[in-house]
């Protein structure tokens, strides 16, 4: 909900916020360096402080409003999401080793992935429907 007292300068700084972490987090959905769920919050959030209506076409879309209702309710990444994205988390590593990266890039993508892995993981899977 748009708070009155949100004054016109305000609100285009929100819109900004959100239309930069949705674009983040629409990326996100195919480079696993990017995580989508918490810049599809964030872009939640600043719509929420500067749009009702792009607020609610964000939670309602088909593909992003599923993301944001299964973290806000159960703090949760859905089964196919995980899958998704450890897939191109193993997918990085690959390329890089195929295009022959130095082993120092290829190490420190295999740390801060197996983190990034380690967390999706271990997040709940929502309630079957």
């Amino acid at each position: 909900m748009i708070r009155k007292t949100v004054t016109h300068a305000a609100r285009a700084v929100w819109i900004f916020v959100g239309i930069v972490s949705l674009a983040l987090g629409a990326i996100g959905i195919f480079l696993p360096l990017l995580p989508t769920t918490p810049f599809l919050i964030l872009a939640a959030f600043a719509f929420a402080n500067s749009s009702n209506r792009l607020h609610t076409w964000l939670v309602e879309h088909n593909v992003f409003g599923p993301f944001i209702a299964n973290w806000r309710r159960y703090g949760a990444i859905s089964r196919p999401a995980k899958i998704a994205s450890v897939l191109s988390m193993i997918a990085v590593i690959g390329l890089s080793m195929l295009l022959d990266a130095p082993a120092s890039i290829i190490v420190v993508q295999a740390i801060v992935l197996s983190a990034s892995a380690l967390f999706v993981v271990t997040r709940p899977e929502p309630p079957r429907q």
